[in-house]
């Protein structure tokens, strides 16, 4: 039998009461739904084990994320390293003055064309501003905004990137 928590809806978990030989040995069989990986688990104290599997799973999770994220993450100072930056899927923190024409231009500006040498099922349209990380890579106001037209200094490094 498989096990969910009904005020979930599903779990991290599937714990499996398989039959004669578990109920033997008061066991039941948890796999993580991650990564497939099976445990067992004794009846005894078995709330306490799977919130404890529960919260491995999540800090493995995040922890996956987090290692994603920073791959993903790179920081541009100047316009002519933001596009083939963002054409290779990454997303950008790069300064910015936080004026909405200068937004529109950051957008207008990094959408594919269509040119030639492009690649036609790439994504076309152009970079969005994400979110102001509390994490600052540096002093924003030290850089001009990645705004190739724009000559205002930074006022934070702002997240861009584009939807897929």
């Amino acid at each position: 039998a498989v096990v969910s928590t009904p005020s979930t809806g599903s779990s991290g978990i599937n714990a499996e009461y398989g039959g004669p030989r578990d109920m033997k040995n008061q066991q039941v069989v948890a796999v993580r739904r991650d990564t497939g990986a099976k445990v067992t688990l004794k009846n005894e104290n078995l709330e306490t084990n799977l919130q404890d599997l529960l919260n491995t799973i999540h800090d493995d999770m995040y922890n996956r994320a987090l290692v994603e994220r920073d791959n993903a993450m790179v920081v541009v100072n100047e316009w002519k390293d933001f596009c083939s930056n963002l054409d290779q899927k990454k997303i950008i923190l790069a300064p910015f003055c936080g004026a909405i024409p200068c937004e529109e231009a950051i957008k207008k500006d990094s959408a594919r064309t269509g040119a030639e040498g492009e690649d036609e099922k790439a994504p076309a349209m152009g970079a969005k501003s994400l979110c102001i990380p509390f994490e600052q890579p540096g002093d924003a106001t030290c850089e001009k905004c990645i705004n190739q037209n724009c000559s205002k200094k930074g006022t934070a490094y702002t997240l861009f990137g584009r939807s897929y």
